[in-house]
Order: C-alpha cells, then structure tokens, then sequence
C-alpha cells in the first residue's frame, strides 16, 4: 500500500508539473488562493490576509508557533462558524459562505481541558465580487492543490465539455469508481476534516470524503460547488450542491452508491 501511495504521489506531481506548463490544464484554468504582505493584519496571536476578500476567502494562522489547541470562529450578523486552526504559523484557507457583510473573526487558544481565552480578533468588511465566489476555491474543508489526482483527472474528463457535460461527467466517474469506506465510517474521530487526497489514492471514502472530492473536481472546472454538512433524516451526513445555469443541484454521492438507504429529507446545519 506504501508502495502505491509513493507511486500515486510521484503521478501526480508530474501530472501538476504538466498542467502548470500548458494553459489549457485546470492547474492553470482554476482559482487557486493568494496572498500578499500588504493584505495581512494581526491581532494578538491572530494573523489573517484578507488580499482577497472579494473572492470570497481569507487566510489565517497565528503569529508564531504555538503547541495549544485553537479555535478559530467567524461570526457574520449572528450566525457562528468554528474552525480548528493548526498551531505551525503556516497559513489556512477558510471561505466567507455566508455572504457579504461585516465578519467578525476570533482566535481562541485552550487554557485548560476545555476551557479557551481569546487570544486576538479581526473584524472586516467583505463585499464578494459574486455571490458563489467562495465556492470555486479551495479551502480547509475542501482542501486540494494544483498536484491532487483529482484535479488533474477532472481535467482529463471534462475537457471540451460545458458544465451540464461536466457536472454529469465527474457524477459518473465519482459513483462508478468509488466505494465507500464502511471501516473508517465506525473507527473516524469527530472533528475529522475530509481528506481528497488520501481517499482518491484509495478510491474510497466516508460521506464527506467523497462529497469533498466531487465538489473539487467541480470548482477545478470553475463550476462552483458547495460540501453541505447536516442531518439525512437523523443521520449525520454530508452532500453536495452545484450551480448550473442558474440551477441549484442537490447531489448525494453515498446514497448513489446504496451505501445508506435513500434519505427522505435533507437538514442542512452548514457548507463550505
């Protein structure tokens, strides 16, 4: 198994290395985060860039090392997203989903047990250039890079195809090459984050693994796509919804593959 996640690997650097070379590969076509020394502002122990405000991300980490769990929570006129944030000072990508408006964002260190103290806050205004601008790059939940399989493969079957084509091209790919991982669905630890990478070597997934996958392989193609995170009837699930033509699409990867019984509605707590 080692052996093909190197191989796996190897493949898919050299795939990135080609895309980047030719304009015509989604490493080149699709939206990728940026930053800038200018765009960046600090509180405390908190550090955001917000270069980019109006695509509808910024970018956060702390401003040294630090061992301590974090918190990082966004608040925009009353609704609350909690994140965890790595200690290591290098930059996380995290999405303004819920519009434009003034957002508050607030680090959170642990002190004990379960006990945390604010340790710096930003609040910003943020005017999105379009309503869907957060759901055409990555970020932490949705997190893949120019080098990811699944990026170079989303370009390889949407080539030439408009976005119906390839929204029903990446559907089938994902549904008929992927199972899912009934193992990691019992053994998984809460707060887990999907992980694209790890579950495209493996062809195989939990809920939001394969969601993730399919909304990446979306937004590559400049098609944007959100993971919806939420409760299938009582079950905690997560899905995905796209955008064509003005449509929204609401789309079950898990329950296509008849790894759940088909849910009869849908609750959504949150998206990314």
């Amino acid at each position: 198994m080692k052996k093909r996640i190197l191989l796996c690997g190897l493949l898919a650097g050299i795939l990135a290395a080609l895309l980047l070379c030719f304009p015509g590969g989604a490493a080149a076509e699709a939206k990728w985060p940026s930053g800038s020394p200018n765009g960046i502002k600090s509180d405390g122990k908190l550090k955001i860039d917000v270069t980019n405000t109006s695509e509808g991300y910024f970018m956060a980490a702390v401003t040294s090392q630090n061992k301590k769990k974090l918190k990082l929570r966004v608040v925009m006129e009353g609704e609350t997203l909690t994140y965890d944030l790595n200690g290591s000072g290098e930059f996380e990508v995290f999405p303004f989903q819920l519009g434009s408006g003034k957002y508050s964002i607030t680090l959170y260190e642990n002190v004990k047990g379960k006990s945390y103290s604010a340790a710096g806050a930003i609040t910003i205004r943020v005017d999105l250039s379009r309503e869907d601008a957060p759901f055409l790059y990555p970020n932490q939940y949705v997190n893949y890079t120019a080098a990811s399989e699944a990026v170079g493969m989303a370009d390889s079957l949407c080539k030439g195809l408009g976005d119906k084509d390839s929204y029903d091209a990446i559907k089938k790919f994902v549904t008929s090459t992927f199972l899912y991982d009934y193992i990691k669905a019992v053994t998984v630890k809460a707060g887990t984050l999907p992980d694209i990478d790890g579950s495209f070597a493996k062809k195989m997934g939990v809920c939001q693994d394969l969601s993730a996958i399919m909304v990446c392989m979306l937004r590559t193609q400049e098609i944007p796509a959100r993971l919806i995170i939420g409760y299938a009837d009582k079950n905690y699930h997560a899905w995905i919804m796209t955008t064509i033509d003005g449509k929204d699409i609401y789309f079950d990867p898990t329950a296509a593959l008849n790894a759940i019984n088909k849910p009869t509605s849908y609750s959504v707590e949150r998206y990314y």
